[in-house]
């Protein structure tokens, strides 16, 4: 059967009738920001203090986005008759992004924590090279990283809070031990003390 004339026109109009009744869901970016999701890949922030320059990230990094340089440096030995120790000191850290695909592999084999993701995404550029951030930069990131989400009350506690818990108790028992036989030895020693004042003062003239 041949549809009528104008019934395309209709279905259309009638389309638009309904969107126009319906709460615009449309975020006008950039007045208005999106709310994301707290662990979206935005940026990587680099906390260098807690780099080792171990490479894992530079070498597990499918992109080869990751850029490290280093030298060593020699420590004197912390006691007498020690030997020197030789350290890793971070000369160069820099993440390509433009080279990056965001999978995150570098934040996950990183064993010192010392890259996060930060939930800011708006770093375009007009030049290409200035999407190659230098350490200063990644470490800027890092006022930008949210805290990591509150731990599972029903949870069990992690093993490194544990084992650092029971040295803490062990050695505030120790010293309570410690301060405890001192208050002993210093009872005892009050009676001789008082024995010895007596004395002087029946010698005295």
């Amino acid at each position: 059967m041949p549809s009528l004339p104008g019934s395309g026109l209709a279905k259309g109009l009638a389309v638009t009738l309904r969107t126009m009744t319906r709460k615009t869901v449309t975020e006008q970016y950039p007045d208005t920001q999106p709310e994301l999701p707290p662990r979206s890949r935005g940026v990587i922030g680099l906390f260098e203090e807690n780099c080792t320059v171990c490479m894992l990230c530079a070498r597990e990094c499918p992109d080869w986005c990751i850029y490290i340089d280093s030298h060593k440096e020699t420590t004197p030995p912390a006691a007498p008759g020690g030997r020197e120790r030789s350290r890793n000191v971070l000369d160069r850290f820099a993440i390509d992004f433009s080279l990056c695909m965001y999978c995150g592999i570098c934040i996950e084999v990183c064993p010192f924590d010392a890259l996060f993701w930060s939930p800011e995404f708006e770093y375009a550029e007009t030049d290409i090279h200035e999407l190659t951030h230098e350490r200063d930069k990644l470490r800027a990131w890092m006022w930008t990283v949210p805290e990591p989400p509150a731990l599972d009350p029903a949870a069990e506690e992690p093993k490194e809070l544990a084992a650092a818990r029971r040295t803490a108790d062990k050695l505030a028992a120790q010293l309570a031990q410690e301060q405890h036989q001192l208050a002993q030895e210093q009872q005892q020693a009050e009676p001789e003390q008082q024995e010895q004042q007596d004395e002087k003062g029946g010698r005295a003239p």
